[in-house]
């Protein structure tokens, strides 16, 4: 990220959308998220050669898939030069887990409002954001990105899922929250994904329409609610009692290496 962008700056590449460095946020104390470590995206199966020699130029090593093996088998991430792939299937566990319900909505847009409408699709989502918090798969799949996040020599290092805004979104909150990062703030970037990814999504919303369907029903599920991420944090206090529970007792990383993720991450602010 540039020094004079803001934090939560859409980086611009052509058919990779919600691409976005978490650096630059106040980290407290004096410290800001460092930049140029951690991206989140979409993901990246439709990437062109020049998508990808522009990603190259992030310096990325790592690129963590959050998909299900449903989502990414048929739609495998193409690669830049210089990165490894880690798998960290945060949903394996879920029955019908609504941030990755999309294919089956898009498939009968005339009768999505039974699924979705009267305010079915916000309790979905609401719940999906628990199961993103607590499923044992999800645990499993968040330690695993952790302890690579810490892992200096795996970084530059970039998360996604499919649309990145959901699993990414809690991957997002858990790590600017990690490294001391105000919850407005956090909000502030999830916030963010309605502006830097539902333009991107408009020819969905135009196909669903033209089905039969009402384009409406989808806002809520193509886009992001402070109530999903709210959901996920009330899970979270509930379950583990707090953030530094949920990464020390849910996730099983020691305080070390949290400490050692925070030093790593941050810097002083010298403005």
């Amino acid at each position: 990220m540039h020094a004079t962008q803001p934090p939560g700056t859409q980086i611009d590449i052509l058919a990779v959308h919600n691409l976005r460095d978490l650096g630059g946020w106040p980290a407290g104390d004096g410290r800001r998220v460092r930049s140029g470590l951690i991206f989140h995206s979409t993901d990246l199966h439709a990437v062109a050669d020049a998508g990808l020699e522009a990603l190259a130029r992030l310096g990325l090593r790592t690129i963590v898939d959050l998909r299900t093996v449903a989502e990414r088998e048929p739609q495998p991430d193409r690669l830049p030069d210089g990165a490894t792939q880690l798998y960290c299937d945060v949903l394996a566990d879920a029955r019908n887990a609504a941030p990755a319900m999309l294919p089956m909505i898009m498939a009968d847009p005339r009768n999505a409002g039974e699924l979705l409408g009267d305010g079915k699709a916000e309790s979905l989502f609401a719940q999906g954001y628990r199961d993103i918090v607590s499923l044992p798969s999800a645990l499993d799949a968040f330690r695993r990105y952790f302890l690579v996040l810490a892992d200096e020599t795996r970084r530059p290092l970039l998360f996604h899922c499919a649309t990145g805004k959901d699993r990414t979104g809690w991957a997002a909150a858990a790590t600017l929250s990690l490294l001391g990062v105000s919850q407005d703030d956090v909000f502030q970037d999830y916030m963010l994904t309605n502006l830097q990814l539902l333009p991107a999504l408009q020819p969905v919303f135009d196909r669903f329409a033209a089905a039969g369907g009402d384009p409406d029903l989808l806002k809520p599920v193509l886009g992001v609610q402070p109530a999903y991420l709210e959901a996920a944090f009330e899970e979270m206090r509930r379950t583990f009692g707090s953030l530094d529970a949920y990464f020390e007792d849910g996730l099983k990383i020691e305080s070390g290496t949290l400490r050692e993720l925070r030093v790593a991450l941050t810097e002083e602010r010298t403005t």
